[in-house]
C-alpha cells in the first residue's frame, strides 16, 4: 500500500449534522447556511453519508473521532474518554489508575442539575482555583489514594484517582445522568428535566469494581461539600455567576490504549490540527504530529497551516469545534451563522492556498448534534470527497438531503479514510 503520492486535507466539523428546525423554516443549519465556498467544493466532488460509530449509537466525540480516522473498537477494547483526555493534557497516568471525564455543573437547593455545564464559559482562574481547593481538602478514607483534578476548557475537567496498593476498575457507571457507559464507550441518553447526579455503581460483581465505585462516590460527595464552602463560589455568587456545585463524571478508563500508529496504518505522513483535550489525546495515542494553529476560532490560521502542511505531509486532519456547541445549546440560528463563518474564513482561505489538482479535500462530521435534541444523535452525517480529479456526482451542496443521493452511498465511520483513499487513487 503506497500512499506517498496522495495529498489530502480531512476536515471534521464537530456536530455539524442536524435535523430540520422550525427556526430555519424547516431546514437544517447546513441547508439554511449561505456557503458559496462549500458549494464550490461540493460541485467539484462526490458526496455520501456516514454513521460514525453504529446505528442506534449517539456517540461521544472520542469514539466518534477514532472511528472517523479508521479505528473501530470492540466495546471491551476501548479505554474510555477519561484516559484519552488525561493523556491529551499530560496528566501522569499509568495502567491501574482511574481516569474520568468530568463537567463542572450547577445544582439548585434540591440537588437538581440546572446546568450540566455551569454556564459553559467559565474563567480558567475559577476552575483552577476550585480544583486546587478540592485537591487540598479531599480526604479519601483509603490511605494511599491520590487525586488529580485538572480543568481543561470551559466547564470540562479530567479527574485521575490512584491507589498505590491496588489497580482500579473501569467497570463502573457514570455519575453524569446524560450519558451511559456501554462497555467503556460513552453514549448520549435522551434526557428530560429534573436530573440529579447519579450514584456510581459497579458494573461487575468483582471486589475491584465495587471498591472503585465506592471511591468515586466518596470523591463526588466530598467534592460537593468542598465546593459548597468554596471561596470561589462565594465570589461567583456575588458576581451573579452560576455556581460550580459538583463534578459530573463519566467514561472511566484504567489502561493505556494499545493501537497501531496512524502513519503505520495508512503508510502516510498523517498529521493534525486539533484544540480540545480529547482530540489532543487521540493525536498522542495515534502518534500523529499536531500542528500549532491558533485558538479555537482562528479559522484563517488553521486553513493556512493545513495548506502549508501539504509540503511535508500526505494528510492532515483538522477538527473544527464550533457547530457542536450551538447544537448543545439548541441554537439553530447560531449554528447556521457559525457554518457560514467557517465557510468564509476557513474554507475560502483553504482553497485560496491549495492546488485542487493535487490536493483532495474530505469534509465530514464526527456525529450529528441536532439543535432540537440539544445533544448528540445517531443520525447519519454528510461526507464529501473533492478535488479536480474526483468525478462530480451532480452534488452542488454539502447537506444532509444531498448526501442521501450522492454516489459514495452510506459508510461506517471507520470506512471513510479508506474510501477516500480509494476514490483519490482510482480517479487520479
Amino acid at each position: 500500500m503506497d500512499n506517498s503520492d496522495i495529498h489530502m486535507i480531512y476536515v471534521l466539523l464537530d456536530g455539524v449534522g442536524d435535523l430540520p428546525h422550525p427556526d430555519l423554516d424547516g431546514k437544517t443549519p447546513l441547508e439554511a447556511a449561505n456557503t458559496p465556498t462549500l458549494d464550490k467544493i461540493a460541485s467539484n466532488g462526490a458526496i455520501g453519508e456516514v454513521i460514525s460509530v453504529g446505528k442506534g449509537i449517539a456517540p461521544e466525540s472520542d469514539i466518534a473521532v477514532f472511528n472517523m480516522l479508521g479505528y473501530k473498537f470492540n466495546h471491551t477494547e476501548y479505554v474510555g474518554r477519561g484516559v484519552i483526555e488525561a493523556i491529551g493534557i499530560g496528566i501522569d497516568f499509568k495502567d491501574g489508575d482511574l481516569a474520568l471525564r468530568g463537567n463542572f455543573s450547577t445544582l439548585n437547593e434540591e440537588g437538581i442539575i440546572i446546568d450540566r455545564r455551569a454556564g459553559r464559559h467559565i474563567e480558567k482562574e475559577d476552575t483552577c482555583g476550585i480544583a486546587k481547593e478540592i485537591e487540598e481538602n479531599i480526604k479519601i478514607s483509603h490511605p494511599d489514594t491520590s487525586v488529580v483534578v485538572s480543568p481543561t476548557i470551559g466547564h470540562r475537567v479530567t479527574v485521575r484517582i490512584r491507589v498505590k496498593s491496588q489497580k482500579l476498575s473501569a467497570r463502573i457507571t457514570n455519575t453524569d445522568p446524560a450519558y451511559s457507559n456501554i462497555g467503556g464507550m460513552g453514549v448520549a441518553k435522551a434526557v428530560g428535566d429534573f436530573l440529579k447526579i447519579e450514584k456510581c455503581l459497579p458494573l461487575e460483581g468483582t471486589e475491584d469494581s465495587k471498591f472503585t465505585a465506592n471511591l468515586v462516590n466518596e470523591f463526588s460527595e466530598q467534592a460537593m461539600d468542598i465546593m459548597k464552602d468554596s471561596k470561589i463560589n462565594k465570589k461567583r455568587q456575588e458576581q451573579n455567576k452560576k455556581q460550580l456545585s459538583c463534578i459530573l463524571l463519566r467514561d472511566a478508563g484504567n489502561k493505556y490504549p494499545d493501537v497501531i500508529p496512524i502513519n503505520e496504518k495508512y503508510a502516510m505522513k498523517f498529521s493534525c490540527i486539533v484544540d480540545m483535550p480529547v482530540e489532543l489525546g487521540i493525536s498522542e495515542v495515534l502518534k500523529m504530529k499536531a500542528y500549532e494553529a491558533g485558538g479555537l476560532t482562528d479559522y484563517e490560521e488553521k486553513a493556512r497551516v493545513a495548506a502549508n502542511a501539504m509540503k511535508t505531509q500526505n494528510a492532515i486532519y483538522v477538527h473544527l469545534k464550533g457547530p457542536d456547541e450551538f447544537g448543545h445549546d439548541g441554537d439553530a440560528v447560531g449554528k447556521t451563522k457559525n457554518i457560514e463563518e467557517i465557510d468564509q474564513r476557513f474554507f475560502k482561505t483553504l482553497i485560496e492556498n491549495i492546488d485542487a489538482s493535487k490536493v483532495a479535500i474530505i469534509i465530514s462530521a464526527d456525529h450529528s448534534t441536532p439543535c432540537i435534541n440539544k445533544g448528540h444523535s445517531d443520525d447519519p452525517v454528510p461526507v464529501l470527497v473533492s478535488g479536480d480529479f474526483i468525478k462530480n456526482d451532480g452534488t452542488t451542496r454539502m447537506t444532509e438531503e444531498q448526501a442521501k443521493k450522492g454516489s459514495i452511498g452510506l459508510l461506517q465511520g471507520a470506512e471513510v479514510v479508506p474510501k477516500a483513499l480509494e476514490l483519490i487513487k482510482s480517479q487520479k
